[in-house]
């Protein structure tokens, strides 16, 4: 849908913000406070609404728009399938699943053959733990406190934040802190010894639960609704080594940092470490259509050539999803988007931040890597305390009203454009975020 379309519609702003209020239930919200943004169309980084008021999307929806928004190709391939079988049942061998899988494969590393297709993130999470628990016929599944993985059963109890504590139903989550330098947990004074001692600190967690009694750790490989915590040189090295020291299987979640998002193809490429189980979504195919799932590795495939699965999905490798995949990865690799990303995030993007940081004072700390960044807003940079709530929600919406769509959590600006971003659109949305920072010195 164009600009031109929408005014042809005659749907107004208006029309869909009240069909909303009248219909729709939102997540992770009261129902009562909520004042949604309406959003008619889009193309590539921008967006816009029925009154055509453009936006740029610098929060890529839920960070896994990474080809931007209605790329054609990816458009015409959901369109071609939908045309020759739209939908057909796991149990069945399909071209366009199998051609999916192999391109995702192809993309990982060497050990790894098999995917078993989820219909989000938080299902692939479910499913890797399942297998992980069947492999090593063991029951605990340690995860982070500053970590988000899905919303389901064991997938949200795993989640370390706020969230999980009103959904604590399912058994044997085991909660541990991440290395996070900023606001260490371990009056840590350098990235070494701030690696260091949170490894230190994971060994004696899986020590005092019982390290026979673990069968997985599941780390996103990057933290990223916690806040893009990049862990330090050395970190996830050093969890791989306690994984093999007493026979934990590595899960990494690269959900949200996967497909291009940190300039590779996946995060934990950038760190030299290969987990026993990856799980991934949102970037596979830019979200087009709900699609996720696990890659596995070939010991833990082999595993279940005679032991039976107990899981499974009604849509698992839907047909509509799986082209979404094949033509997202084909197009990634054809218009060197990983690659773009990359480039942007060690250039334009990774320099434009830290000037802004070194402008600004409320700009505690900047971290990232590709198109994955965030700003911590405090406010004192001496304490450290972070920006409060109130001020925060006055930010979002004066960089919303100055036409940049922001990802803002807790006291933290996550700076999460498209893969597909260019240095023009970059300096443009710099320059919203300079203009609006300028606006908040000294509050707090």
């Amino acid at each position: 849908m164009n600009k031109a379309i929408n005014s042809e519609l005659g749907v107004s702003n208006s029309d869909v913000y009240q069909l909303d209020r009248e219909y729709v239930f939102h997540s992770w919200s009261v129902q009562g406070a909520l004042n949604p943004m309406v959003i008619a169309g889009g193309s590539g980084c921008k967006l816009w609404d029925f009154d055509g008021k453009e936006y740029l999307d610098f929060s890529s929806q839920l960070v896994n728009t990474n080809i931007g928004h209605q790329h054609p190709k990816v458009i015409a391939a959901i369109q071609k399938q939908a045309a020759e079988l739209v939908t057909i049942a796991p149990a069945t061998a399909n071209r366009v699943r199998g051609e999916a899988a192999k391109r995702i494969v192809a993309r990982a590393p060497a050990n790894f053959n098999k995917v078993f297709f989820t219909n989000a993130g938080a299902d692939a999470n479910e499913n890797a733990m399942r297998m992980a628990r069947l492999f090593t016929g063991r029951d605990k599944i340690l995860s982070g406190y500053r970590s988000y993985h899905g919303n389901t059963g064991s997938a949200i109890v795993a989640t370390g934040d706020f969230r999980r504590m009103p959904n604590e139903y399912a058994r044997g989550h085991v909660h541990f802190f991440h290395p996070y330098l900023y606001r260490s947990e371990f009056s840590a004074a350098s990235e070494v010894e701030e690696c260091e001692r949170a490894l230190k600190h994971l060994r004696r967690t899986i020590e005092c639960e019982g390290a026979a009694s673990v069968a997985a750790i599941l780390l996103e490989t990057i933290p990223g609704t916690a806040g893009i915590l990049t862990p330090p040189e050395g970190y996830l090295k050093g969890v791989r080594a306690l994984c093999d020291e007493f026979g934990i299987m590595l899960i990494l979640d690269e959900v949200m940092a996967g497909f291009g998002r940190t300039g590779s193809w996946f995060a934990f490429e950038q760190f030299g470490v290969v987990p026993d189980l990856i799980t991934f979504a949102k970037g596979v195919n830019s979200g087009y259509v709900p699609a996720g799932g696990v890659i596995i590795s070939d010991p833990i495939a082999a595993y279940f050539n005679d032991h039976y699965f107990p899981g499974g999905l009604t849509y698992s490798g839907h047909p509509l999803a799986m082209a979404a995949i094949v033509a997202t990865l084909d197009a990634m690799e054809e218009e060197q988007i990983v690659e773009n990303a990359a480039a942007i995030g060690h250039g334009i993007l990774g320099e434009g931040l830290k000037a802004l940081a070194a402008k600004h004072a409320i700009i505690g700390e900047v971290r990232g890597s590709g198109v994955f960044w965030a700003l911590e807003l405090v406010a004192d940079s001496e304490t450290r305390n972070p920006m409060p709530a109130s001020v925060m929600g006055e930010i979002k919406n004066a960089l919303i009203k100055n036409g940049l769509l922001p990802f803002v959590v807790e006291n933290r600006i996550h700076v999460v454009p498209p893969c597909i971003i260019t240095a023009d659109e970059v300096s443009q949305g710099l320059a919203i975020l300079d203009s609006v920072l300028s606006l908040f010195a000294g509050r707090g």
